[in-house]
């Protein structure tokens, strides 16, 4: 008998999702967008620290948390992300992608606990992509 594996499982960080999409925004203004605070807000939530950079620790109004670990300028963030109602501790990692006047952002979560875990993951990041979209759109 063959077991399937199980949805976004990996031999040794638990679950993980990711999820990526194209905007018609050069890499520049999609870089300087996502960091802004009206970007933050959209994928992050309201940050209430004072600044987003290497290093820093971040903290939401709805409690998300976490430390930035690599924050390299027009090419990709990676912190942990760790939300109050998890009992783990998760790693996001933002990668920007450019192509002539367009820019793929890709959303990668590992360290996820389990696959109801991942099923609310993939809600919500799909949900920041639409409304990136939108923003986007706008600009």
């Amino acid at each position: 008998m063959i077991m399937s594996k199980s949805k976004g499982k990996t031999k040794s960080v638990g679950y993980q999702f990711g999820i990526r999409k194209t905007f018609t925004v050069n890499l520049e203004d999609a870089w300087e967008f996502m960091f802004s605070k009206k970007g933050l807000n959209i994928w992050l939530g309201d940050n209430q620290s004072e600044q987003f950079d290497l290093n820093t620790k971040y903290k939401t109004i709805n409690g998300i948390e976490g430390t930035v670990r690599v924050f390299k300028i027009h090419s990709h963030v990676r912190m942990s992300y760790n939300k109050p109602e998890w009992e783990n501790s998760s790693t996001l990692q933002i990668r920007f992608i450019p192509l002539k006047n367009k820019t793929t952002i890709s959303f990668h979560l590992e360290k996820i606990k389990d696959s109801e875990q991942r099923v609310e993951v993939e809600k919500e990041w799909k949900f920041v992509i639409t409304k990136l979209k939108n923003a986007f759109d706008e600009l």
